[in-house]
């Protein structure tokens, strides 16, 4: 079963906390550009043992995963690469944006792996998604806006809480709030249309992704 609702009419009240939190304040921080990133990464300023992204020039600690996120990240990744021809599909791996490397649970990327000499490009990424237990205010917040800002075309939340899959598509692009137009939500006893460029290439029942 899928519902649609609409997006962008409020947050809800699990996230109202968390968006209402007062700014820190700009002195105590830096912000840094995607090639600075690189740069640390390159001169190994974060320990082998950490993980971090970067979001919107923050460079941010990624949540623990535990075993049902792991789980479901692997069936997605695998799931959906059955489906695929002409793109491949990778787990927690980088995706490049003017201001941000998130690491999404899954990204569908046109090509072959070996196509990219470097991370590829937000513009190659027709499809990202997010498990999310304990990152689902994150993920529908920050990198929701993250993933519209670089006008990713579809966006999934594998919400391992409420047991569904957000759907979220038509990116607005670059604005002073970027966001998606629409959302479709698919119950665990639903089906997931996955879409590509334009195309649906196949569709995946939610009860066998979810743990």
């Amino acid at each position: 079963m899928s519902i649609a609702v609409p997006v962008g009419d409020g947050l809800p009240s699990d996230l109202a906390a968390e968006a209402d939190l007062p700014p820190v304040p700009a002195q105590f921080l830096k912000r840094f550009a995607v090639e600075e990133y690189h740069e640390l990464i390159d001169k190994g300023a974060f320990a082998d043992d950490e993980a971090f992204e970067l979001l919107e020039g923050w460079v941010v600690h990624k949540m623990g995963k535990n075993r049902p996120h792991s789980l479901v990240t692997q069936r997605l990744r695998d799931m959906v690469a059955e489906l695929l021809d002409g793109y491949y599909a990778d787990a927690q791996e980088p995706i490049t944006t003017s201001d941000s490397e998130p690491e999404p649970d899954l990204s569908v990327v046109r090509g072959c792996r070996e196509d990219y000499t470097k991370q590829p490009l937000a513009k190659d990424a027709p499809l990202v998604a997010e498990v999310s237990e304990r990152s689902l205010a994150r993920d529908r917040t920050l990198k929701k806006r993250i993933y519209a800002r670089a006008k990713i075309p579809v966006f999934w939340i594998v919400n391992l809480i409420e047991r569904q899959i957000e759907i979220y598509t038509e990116p607005s692009g670059p604005s002073k709030r970027p966001d998606y137009k629409e959302c479709q939500i698919v119950k665990a006893e639903g089906t997931l249309p996955v879409v590509i460029d334009g195309k649906e290439v196949g569709k995946l029942k939610v009860k066998d992704l979810l743990p």
